[in-house]
């Protein structure tokens, strides 16, 4: 989000170099910078003692394709424990370890998404009711129903990490 006007006192803001972060919009009332800020959020494909990840569909995000679990870091909460809020949230699962695997940029959502491989036992879902269905899905076959792979899919980098952890290989694309 960019500011043109204080969220504090209204007033409208001017371009003031700030150190070498270049010029900010700042409040020449509140003496106060106001810098671009983004919205920052989880993303975690869950794997079980089987080798299969969890696919699921939340109407708000696609009628058609399946995604993995995510949600937005709320205030005071680490990626890690907004992770462990999200899959019990969502899923009714326990995350019993996780792994970081780095942060990616969808500027679509103007969002950093913290992604995560994250391991669970497999057991019954108990679905919140933003996910209208959930299943255990082999790994391989997770492209089958999961959002189609663009650039900015975080899906797919943690799908191929998970494959590289398990010893697997991509399958062959059909044509």
């Amino acid at each position: 989000m960019h500011f043109e006007y204080c969220p504090t006192c209204g007033s409208h803001l001017q371009s003031k170099p700030a150190g070498d972060e270049g010029p900010v919009p700042f409040c020449p009332v509140c003496q106060r910078y106001w810098f671009d800020f983004f919205y920052s959020c989880i993303i975690i494909l869950l794997c079980n003692e089987q080798d299969e990840v969890v696919l699921c569909k939340q109407p708000h995000l696609s009628q058609e394709y399946e995604s993995i679990t995510s949600g937005f870091i709320m205030p005071g909460e680490t990626a890690e424990e907004t992770a462990h809020r999200e899959v019990r949230e969502e899923l009714g699962l326990t995350l019993e370890r996780m792994i970081p695997e780095g942060t990616y940029w969808f500027s679509k959502g103007q969002m950093l998404m913290h992604g995560f491989l994250g391991f669970v036992r497999k057991q019954p879902f108990r679905l919140s009711q933003e996910v209208t269905s959930a299943h255990w899905v082999p790994i391989l076959d997770l492209p089958q129903t999961a959002y189609p792979e663009t650039p900015e899919n975080v899906i797919y980098p943690l799908w191929r990490k998970l494959l590289a952890m398990k010893g697997l290989e991509e399958p062959k694309k059909r044509k």
